[in-house]
């Protein structure tokens, strides 16, 4: 084997190795996001709404409390994943990363007027937000390799 074809090798593991991080950090932002609409959940049916004349205090309750740190954590994560999708050079992890991050701001900017003025359509801009990041992460769940040895092309070559 010449080093050329080592180097190649090399790098096409390192790559696919990368892709497998990706995979397993969007996995971990749809648990993040599946645990995040449970939070809404419960505080939608326990909580005290807003109203047009009352706003609700983000830290009022421990489920509120809860719902905006993950929010935080959120934007975290997914800022972290789209650099992660940058540095790895995958066309599709960086655009669906890229709207997953912008539904993730959407919903939290959408819950901040939510807590505001208990308006429906930022209760709808959330959920109608969280749909699209959901649908983000789980698409390069499916369309990223399992297994370092899977996406990398070294291992299909003889």
């Amino acid at each position: 084997m010449s080093e050329t074809h080592a180097a190649a090798r090399v790098t096409g593991q390192a790559q696919a190795s990368r892709l497998v991080r990706l995979r397993l950090s969007s996995l971990g932002a749809v648990i993040m996001l599946i645990v995040q609409f449970v939070l809404g959940i419960v505080y939608n049916l326990y909580g005290t709404a807003p109203t047009s004349t009352k706003s609700v205090g983000l830290f009022s309750s421990p489920d509120l409390a809860l719902h905006a740190i993950l929010g935080i954590l959120l934007f975290i994560a997914a800022l972290g994943q789209l650099i992660r999708a940058i540095s790895v050079r995958h066309r599709l992890s960086i655009w669906l990363s890229a709207v997953g991050l912008l539904s993730i701001l959407g919903a939290g900017f959408a819950g901040l007027g939510f807590a505001g003025n208990g308006a429906s359509g930022a209760s709808l801009g959330m959920s109608l937000a969280f749909a699209v990041a959901l649908a983000c992460y789980v698409i390069l769940v499916f369309a990223l390799p399992s297994s370092a040895s899977a996406g990398s092309p070294a291992s299909s070559t003889t």
